[in-house]
């Protein structure tokens, strides 16, 4: 592996501790239910268990659609929902970055099946923010939530492109969206 990549590596993760921290600093002024068991993480599940290769439990559909239809036009607990999303997505970018540095030295298919993690966990992070964007009807939420979501999927699983100024301009919009800046 070449410094750069590292580099490159280490400086993304800076820019989404800061990115998730801002999340997390936001979220504990902003209301008393943002950390609690409907925050959308696994309870008691460290980025280490994150990273694991056990899938996540199957979601009814029906209580799917019953969250989002509570969650339809309430700007507050949609903004809500984004910042546990980033913060989640900033714990497991972090836990992701590790696990293909971990698999570099363990052969190819350590590297395949590192990769196919990492990618689909920029894929759920994208739909995420996009189905939160379908959800509000604040005009400025649903054009910061589309723009994240766009700038995630563009990454198409290669977290090393994640462009730090972008996603802190970005963040910077939805906590401007959301009251906060």
């Amino acid at each position: 592996m070449s410094r750069f990549p590292l580099r490159q590596g280490l400086a993304v993760c800076v820019a989404l501790g800061a990115f998730a921290a801002t999340a997390a600093c936001s979220s504990s002024s902003g209301g008393g239910d943002a950390a609690g068991p409907s925050a959308g993480a696994v309870p008691g599940a460290g980025s280490a268990a994150r990273a694991s290769a056990v899938p996540p439990a199957p979601v009814d559909p029906s209580a799917a659609a019953s969250a989002d239809a509570a969650l339809t036009g309430n700007t507050k607990e949609i903004c809500a929902q984004a910042e546990r999303a980033s913060t989640s997505f900033g714990e497991i970018f972090i836990a992701d970055l590790k696990l293909q540095i971990d698999a570099a030295g363990k052969g190819a298919q350590a590297k395949r099946q590192a990769a196919e993690k990492v990618s689909r966990d920029v894929q759920n992070y994208s739909f995420a923010l996009a189905d939160m964007a379908g959800l509000t009807t604040d005009p400025g939420l649903k054009k910061a939530l589309t723009e994240m979501s766009s700038q995630v999927k563009a990454l198409k699983g290669d977290i090393t492109k994640i462009n730090a100024d972008k996603m802190s301009a970005l963040s910077a919009r939805l906590d401007k969206a959301c009251g906060r800046g």
